[in-house]
């Protein structure tokens, strides 16, 4: 027979009672971008006053684990010294416990070993110690490199303190000198440059630029000092050329807004047209990247006596078009003439002339106010043109060249007869939706044009 559970009356038993069901506090981390600052140094004051220039990486959160965050620590604070003279690395690491609730304790040291591999000094007075025994690193290290420029000016005139020798040096790879180089520049490569990965350094058809300035050293002499950096690769081109092609740039930064990136664009611009190369792209430009290219570009084109006339020509029919009654797509973009013209004689490839030349044409429709109706259609079209191909709503449309009014390709869009006319159907929403991305996407570029014009138009000779 059982027995009826009577409740204690003992208040030991019921506070043991209570200790046992207790739930610790599950650890939900913490994410690496909020507990990691990195500065850069320049000095061994710098690094024993715990100053210095601060980073701001892309994303620290991809190297812990699939959820970007460390477990098991309290008041966890990483600090990373990044040395601009050696690129040697010292990491501090403290918090106020550390514990496994529940998701194990993040290995820190595998995960900073992986952000910065060999450049690591695991003793802070080792790290002091590489700005005396190292200062001359970056010295002795371009000293194996091919000089392609050097003057007494760097960056935008009257942004700098002291007049300084500015150098560009190439580096073919595949050399050990130059590997080494690179290999000390690849955590600050993968922590500011977005969706990057190290080049192979043993491939000859990759090409490292560096710019490097000489100052001097409190101590007597000279020090050199590595602002930045592009790698380059070298692609066949059918029959006997090769391609040059942009995949990696990076100005550190310290030396940021100086005028260093466009120095290095510009040097590269000289290189493919000195050593006549088929063409020059970039890999995957971001935004500011890009805004650079347009405002070396632009100006270089304008110098074109054949692409001017066909811009005045181009802009002479926009003004007389009715667009806003047009029952077709517009066609006024730059003659296959003046396309292949400007590949070889300045490099350019079609792509970038493309997008310059819709500034170009801005620019010849003075004044823009009168004329604005019909450029927006202009630049609408494009947009459009540019995602045909991706968006589900073209129904199989696809685009291919044709000759165009003026005896010269351009593009038109047709459908195949062997596409089926209901394979894709768009509900009024998902329109709706589309038409509001067109507009977001037409006047990002607009505010890029208007931007661009203006800084070439207040900087014309």
């Amino acid at each position: 027979m059982g027995q009826k559970h009577q409740q204690s009356t003992d208040p030991t038993s019921d506070s043991k009672k209570k200790r046992r069901v207790a739930i610790a506090p599950i650890d939900v981390g913490v994410e690496a971008n909020d507990c990691i600052q990195i500065f850069m140094v320049a000095s061994k004051d710098e690094a024993e006053a715990g100053t210095g220039y601060q980073i701001d990486p892309i994303d620290l959160n991809h190297f812990f684990d699939d959820d970007g965050k460390i477990y098991g620590y309290q008041g966890l604070k990483i600090t990373v010294w990044v040395s601009s003279m050696s690129f040697h690395v010292y990491t501090d690491i403290t918090h106020e416990s550390s514990s496994d609730r529940g998701k194990g304790i993040t290995d820190l040291k595998s995960a900073l070993q992986d952000m910065f591999a060999e450049n690591i000094v695991e003793n802070k007075d080792e790290f002091l110690q590489t700005f005396t025994t190292e200062k001359h690193y970056i010295r002795s290290a371009v000293s194996k490199g091919e000089i392609l420029l050097q003057n007494t000016s760097s960056g935008n005139g009257g942004s700098h303190v002291d007049t300084a020798d500015l150098q560009v040096i190439r580096f073919v790879m595949g050399d050990m000198s130059a590997g080494l180089l690179y290999s000390r520049l690849v955590p600050l490569v993968l922590l500011l440059v977005d969706g990057s990965n190290p080049i192979d350094v043993t491939d000859s058809n990759w090409e490292m630029y560096v710019i490097v300035e000489k100052i001097a050293d409190p101590e007597g002499g000279q020090i050199s000092r590595l602002l930045g950096f592009a790698a380059a690769y070298r692609f066949y081109h059918y029959p006997d050329t090769l391609r040059l092609r942009l995949s990696q740039i990076l100005v550190l930064p310290p030396y940021q807004q100086k005028g260093y990136g466009r120095r290095l664009l510009e040097l590269l611009n000289s290189v493919a047209m000195s050593e006549n190369v088929y063409d020059l792209s970039v890999e995957e430009p971001v935004d500011s990247l890009q805004r650079i290219r347009y405002y070396i570009d632009v100006p270089r084109l304008l110098t074109c006596s054949s692409v001017k006339s066909a811009v005045d020509i181009a802009a002479k029919h926009l003004k007389e078009a009715k667009l806003s009654k047009r029952t077709q797509v517009s066609q006024f973009l730059p003659p296959f003439t003046a396309v292949d013209e400007v590949r070889k004689k300045l490099k350019i490839n079609k792509k970038q002339f493309v997008k310059c030349w819709e500034i170009l044409l801005y620019l010849a429709l003075d004044p823009i106010d009168k004329h604005l109706e019909n450029y927006m259609i202009f630049i609408t079209d494009q947009v459009k043109a540019s995602v045909i191909g991706k968006d589900p709503g073209t129904k199989g449309k696809q685009v291919i060249d044709i000759p165009n009014d003026f005896g010269e390709e351009e593009f038109v869009m047709y459908k195949p007869q062997d596409c089926e006319e209901d394979q894709v159907d768009i509900d009024e929403d998902q329109k709706k939706q589309q038409e509001q991305q067109l507009l977001e996407i037409v006047d990002e570029r607009m505010k890029e044009i208007q931007l661009v014009a203006q800084k070439v138009s207040t900087t014309k000779p």
